[in-house]
């Protein structure tokens, strides 16, 4: 407790700052999540006051984020698109999903799996990242040109008959779960139908309109209808905001730009009497939590969505110690990645009870804070309480704000967020594999691979994807480089510096081996080869094994294949310093003592050599 308090007046500064740097991005993400501004603040309240209290980094802030957000952008359209396009039907099951990936976080912090987030390739890392910056882009040009789907009424009008269908496959499987016979009872089809009004195809039109228009690839679908219906005033909004973010940081960076654009763009708005989109009412009053998520909960209507949860929980804990690493090099210190992840979960898990959208450690937040002054887990702390303090304060004031200088500030964001390092490094990158008679580097082929499906197709199944190959050709790269450095020569071809004075007349019968590196799937197909290529001449086989770090099952178990072989050709194995994790695997399948009795397992060369000597002279 004494060292929570020990750096009050930097904390303070640190945390307001970082504070009033968090709230444009805020609102902004809660907008673009399809919860509204609301649900952005109190992610950004929430989370970064309970993730720093609990969290591993003293000096992370941490709120919504653009992955974490593009992320339950798709989350919350599918959500809603399965509900009737009804928001608030859909919300309790889309804020279960949220507390799930949060309560995953915990787990994934308790069973110590923070350390192995490093382990995702940098490739993956890339593409992801570039997709999220496209899909913010993509997806907010349109609200930038003023231009929303559900009130285009000739683009809805396309959907009606779709609409129709919809309605009436609804109704019959009504019917089916009360046990009504369709077509023996059709008069009770046609009543039903009868009821349904004009404005409710009307409103299922709209919801279809809205989920053929979301996403990176819908927003490409309607961009031609949006550029025939620009609202100038709109886009005038985006474009101001987008100049005074750029240009403003040419003057100083002591004060936000984001903000500065927020304050002057919607200044101008509301002073000047402006027929804009303002964003959705925000409440006045203290956060209520929604205990309709425990109150309504379906197992079967959270399932399909387990694995998407997953994805919020792992991306938030990799863009969270991202964050935490920049921390650590910022301020010299050194932060406690699973403690980071529970600290990160308890604020994803108590900001979706109360209604707000999944973040992470943000970046920029953190710099502003550790540049601010801000040391230890109180300046985190301090950013959620000023947050809180101006939602209650100026609540009714900041819901004034245009929703085109939100799309602006967000295509800022997205620019911001591309990972320009990796994408000029595609030039220079070796070309490390082939594609029939094209070369490509495979590390640009994983990162435009997840980068594409990420942006075009699923971000979830696209960083699995990703990992999957890129796991694939790391095999691949260590399977050849074993095989290369395993090559199976004869003595005479291959010999290490104690086997040069090996005696000439031994030199047919005895074959030697030499195993450098890890005998494991990757490598398994070469070893296979070494039965084939012992010379006829050959008695016996030294396999020198002190180079062999590790194997695996299916590098045990081609070594018993090959032990076999060469047992019932009755030639002799044995074995040169063998360590301590091969030995065990043997061991564990009896290879020792079956195939090699521990007096033919020899600690160095010399006393393998001294025993071969005389065994094949006694022999002969």
């Amino acid at each position: 407790m004494k060292k929570l308090f020990s750096n009050i007046k930097g904390d303070a500064f640190g945390g307001i700052t970082a504070g009033i740097v968090a709230l444009p991005l805020a609102l902004a993400f809660g907008v673009s999540s399809g919860l509204g501004p609301t649900a952005g603040l109190y992610g950004a309240i929430f989370i970064s006051f309970f993730a720093s209290l609990f969290g591993g980094t003293n000096t992370q802030i941490s709120g919504p984020t653009a992955p974490m957000t593009a992320v339950s952008m798709v989350v919350i359209a599918g959500i809603i698109a399965t509900n009737d396009g009804d928001l608030s039907k859909a919300l309790p099951v889309i804020l279960t999903v949220f507390l799930l990936a949060g309560l995953m976080q915990i787990g994934l912090g308790i069973v110590g799996l923070g350390k192995y987030i490093r382990y995702i390739p940098y490739p993956v890392v890339s593409g992801f990242m570039t997709a999220i910056g496209v899909i913010i882009l993509l997806t907010q040009i349109l609200p930038s040109l003023g231009y929303y789907p559900k009130e285009d009424a000739e683009f809805v009008q396309q959907f009606k008959p779709q609409a129709e269908e919809l309605i009436l496959e609804n109704i019959l499987k009504e019917e089916a779960g009360e046990g009504i016979l369709v077509l023996e009872n059709f008069k009770e089809t046609i009543n039903r139908a009868g009821t349904i009004s004009d404005k409710d195809i009307l409103k299922e039109s709209q919801t279809l309109a809205a989920k053929e228009a979301s996403g990176a690839l819908g927003a490409i679908k309607v961009i031609p209808r949006a550029l025939q219906n620009i609202n100038w005033l709109e886009l005038l909004l985006a474009l101001g905001t987008i100049i005074i973010i750029y240009g403003f940081k040419r003057i100083t960076t002591a004060v936000p730009s984001t903000l500065v654009a927020l304050i002057v763009m919607s200044g101008i708005a509301v002073s000047f009497g402006l027929n804009y989109r303002s964003i959705e009412e925000i409440p006045s009053g203290l956060p209520i939590p929604n205990l309709e998520i425990f109150t309504s909960f379906k197992l079967g209507s959270v399932m399909p969505y387990i694995f998407t949860a997953l994805t919020l929980a792992l991306l938030g804990a990799i863009d969270s110690l991202l964050t935490s690493v920049v921390a650590d090099n910022m301020t010299k210190t050194k932060h406690k990645p699973n403690k980071e992840l529970v600290g990160q979960g308890i604020g994803n898990s108590i900001a979706a009870i109360f209604g707000g959208i999944p973040g992470a450690g943000a970046t920029i937040r953190t710099v502003v804070n550790i540049n601010s002054g801000g040391k230890t887990k109180l300046s985190g702390m301090i950013a959620g309480v000023m947050l809180l303090i101006i939602m209650l304060g100026l609540g009714p004031i900041a819901s004034k704000i245009p929703a085109a200088v939100l799309a602006g500030i967000l295509i800022t964001v997205g620019i911001g967020v591309m990972d320009y390092k990796g994408l000029k490094a595609i030039p220079s990158l070796p070309r490390d594999i082939k594609l029939g008679s094209i070369k490509l580097s495979s590390e640009v082929l994983i990162m435009l691979i997840v980068m594409g499906l990420s942006t075009f197709w699923n971000l979830v199944y696209a960083v699995g994807i990703g990992l999957v190959i890129a796991s694939l050709m790391f095999m691949k790269k260590i399977g050849d480089l074993t095989a290369q450095r395993s090559d199976v020569k004869p003595l005479k071809e291959e010999a290490w510096k104690d086997e040069i004075d090996f005696p000439k007349h031994l030199k047919e019968e005895v074959f030697i081996k030499h195993l450098k590196g890890p005998l494991f799937f990757g490598s398994t197909s070469d070893f296979q080869t070494l039965a084939a290529q012992i010379p006829s001449t050959a008695s016996m086989v030294i396999i020198r094994l002190g180079r062999m770090q590790y194997m695996d099952q299916s590098g045990l178990y081609v070594m018993e294949d090959m032990l076999l072989d060469l047992k019932n050709k009755n030639i002799e194995v044995v074995f040169v310093k063998l360590l301590d994790q091969p030995r065990y695997m043997m061991e564990r399948i009896d290879i020792i003592p079956d195939f090699i009795s521990e007096d033919r397992i020899f600690n160095n060369f010399n006393d393998c050599m001294s025993w071969v000597k005389n065994k094949l002279e006694n022999s002969n």
